[in-house]
């Protein structure tokens, strides 16, 4: 398989960027959108040109770091899967295919398909610790939950932290990353101490980060590699209401 690729390339934060156009010859149908990239940064270091910047890590879908929008989609065409899940076969033979970045606000570009996603992690520091005591495994039957609870709190910690939510989202908004957050430790009991506490500050880190706000569009839901439901961006604005309402009731002293 052969394929036209058009690659955004920009040198750093301060440069403006531009497409660049490659080659990618001799693909076989079963590499992945990587092996893909790395094959023809091989091509370009043999003609000592740059190789495009990419971030990588697990290649399982675990990691989170392969940010991409491929021809305009988060993550490329196939649902539930990450640029590092996604196969040339996916793709026809001759096909143009357009790279770039996470376009938001709150995720500067840094160097061709690189973004800083260091906001997410200055989400998760907002949102604390849990006060629940920990050192040596519990026997799970201690610590009592429903198994619906526990299943929905384990469907929302699926999430990777990899942005395509906020990419997808016209309005850049980071609400279904935050919302799997305080989600997933509000339906444990461990994390229910700190649960309006905890989403008070989450949600007002995620505003004042330059995120956008939620207006239902949900091309969040259809962009996640976890599909995690929107149900619990509904989840997060029954915590942040109910706190905010008691915060006004028992202001601080």
């Amino acid at each position: 398989m052969e394929f036209k690729l058009k690659v955004w390339r920009q040198k750093d934060a301060k440069d403006r960027g531009g497409f660049k156009e490659y080659r990618a010859k001799n693909v076989l149908a079963d590499r992945s959108f990587l092996e893909m990239l790395d094959e023809v940064n091989i091509e370009l270091v043999t003609k000592n040109e740059e190789p495009i910047a990419f971030e990588h890590d697990c290649r399982e879908g675990i990691c989170g770091t392969c940010c991409q929008m491929v021809n305009g989609e988060a993550h490329g065409p196939e649902t539930g899967t990450t640029v590092c899940q996604l196969f040339m076969r996916s793709f026809k033979d001759g096909e143009t295919i357009v790279i770039e970045p996470w376009r938001a606000k709150a995720f500067p570009i840094m160097k061709d398909l690189i973004v800083d996603r260091s906001a997410f992690d200055q989400i998760i520091a907002a949102g604390g610790y849990i006060s629940a005591n920990v050192g040596g495994a519990q026997d799970a039957n201690n610590i009592l939950a429903p198994k619906s609870e526990a299943d929905t709190a384990m469907d929302a910690a699926a999430c990777i932290g990899c942005g395509a939510c906020v990419a997808a989202c016209p309005n850049a908004s980071a609400m279904l990353f935050v919302a799997a957050k305080v989600s997933h430790l509000a339906h444990l009991p461990q994390g229910r101490p700190e649960k309006a506490k905890r989403a008070l500050a989450m949600v007002s880190k995620m505003d004042g980060l330059g995120f956008g706000n939620c207006r239902n569009h949900y091309e969040c839901e259809a962009a996640c590699p976890k599909e995690i439901s929107v149900m619990h961006i509904a989840k997060m604005n029954r915590e942040y209401g109910s706190a905010a309402l008691l915060s006004e009731q028992n202001p601080p002293a």
